[in-house]
């Protein structure tokens, strides 16, 4: 159960339309506007289907991935490149904490999308153009 949709501003439905975010107490929900009908969705499990996506784009490239992060942070030293590791091996662990409000706008303007159906099952996701590349590197 989580208290903040990570990807709010970024769901959408089948029908294109973006997925307001609710609270249902104290639960983070995504809202779906079925003809008339507004279906809450639990945020987490949304959520957790997204991050388990983009874990397995990240193990694809795990070796870019690391050294890139390794890179952005100036450091190339046995115990960042385990840090680093263990963030990837654990990022469906991160279900209910909030992104930054800007670091999801940058997402959306990049053209990152999350499409749900109405029950809340992804069935799309648009990432931004332009694959990574071993030779960007």
């Amino acid at each position: 159960m989580a208290n903040s949709a990570m990807f709010e501003g970024l769901v959408f439905d089948e029908r294109r339309k973006a997925a307001q975010v609710n609270h249902v107490g104290e639960r983070a929900c995504y809202v779906v506007d079925e003809d008339g009908f507004l279906r809450h969705i639990d945020a987490a499990l949304v959520d957790q289907q997204v991050l388990e996506f983009l874990k397995g784009q990240v193990d694809q490239h795990r070796d870019l991935a690391v050294s890139g992060m390794l890179d952005l942070m100036g450091k190339d030293d046995i115990f960042s490149k385990a840090a680093v590791e263990s963030s990837i091996d654990n990022i469906d662990q991160a279900v209910g904490q909030a992104i930054p409000e800007q670091s999801r706008q940058w997402l959306g303007m990049m053209g990152f999308r999350v499409i749900i159906d109405d029950q809340g099952e992804v069935v799309d996701i648009e990432m931004p153009a332009g694959e990574i590349e071993e030779d960007d590197y």
